[in-house]
């Protein structure tokens, strides 16, 4: 099969995600998570952090159906938080759909160009709140918070929430014509 892929689609960045499953750390690398799906991945600073509790990580939860009739394969919420972190906030927040992955060492943010300093809250490097929605490992569409920068003393949520994403996933949905 040919595909066609414009300028402004890119592969996602080749990493290995180390996973806490059943007591052992397990290794994932992208082309495993991504290959052979249309996935959302959102990014955000921090599990357990106000906002991404709150809003972010229950909204996308919460609309995951929404998604997955709309053509998703799955939804992926990316952190720069490790393993047990990252399983300990899906166990807090009940999630059962979108799977949480840790990205600890930093390597598949910082080569997403997201990885910003929050040392002004004793954060340490983090994510930028992005999300984007990723075809077979290509970048189909990425959407960014405003004002990227370390230490930013804001920490805006508008761009990436699940109904802005939900929104475009839906606008792509290509209608069965019935004869």
């Amino acid at each position: 099969m040919e595909v066609t892929v414009r300028k402004d689609q890119y592969q996602i960045p080749q990493v290995e995600f180390v996973f806490r499953e059943n007591g052992e750390f397990v290794n994932r690398t992208t082309s495993e998570l991504f290959d052979g799906k249309r996935v959302v991945i959102f990014s955000l600073p921090g599990a357990f952090t106000p906002t991404c509790s709150a809003y972010q990580l229950p909204g996308f939860e919460e609309k995951y159906d929404d998604f997955i009739s709309s053509g998703i394969d799955d939804i992926y919420c990316i952190s720069v938080n490790d393993g047990f972190v990252m399983n300990a906030w899906a166990q807090d927040q009940n999630i059962k759909n979108v799977k949480l992955i840790p990205d600890g060492n930093a390597y598949f943010t910082r080569s997403m160009g997201m990885l910003v300093s929050k040392s002004n809250l004793g954060f340490g490097d983090r994510s930028w709140r992005y999300a984007m929605v990723v075809d077979n490992g290509i970048i189909e569409k990425l959407f960014v918070e405003v004002g990227q920068r370390d230490n930013a003393d804001t920490d805006p949520y508008g761009e990436t929430t699940p109904e802005v994403v939900l929104n475009y996933v839906k606008s792509t949905v290509r209608e069965t014509a019935t004869v």
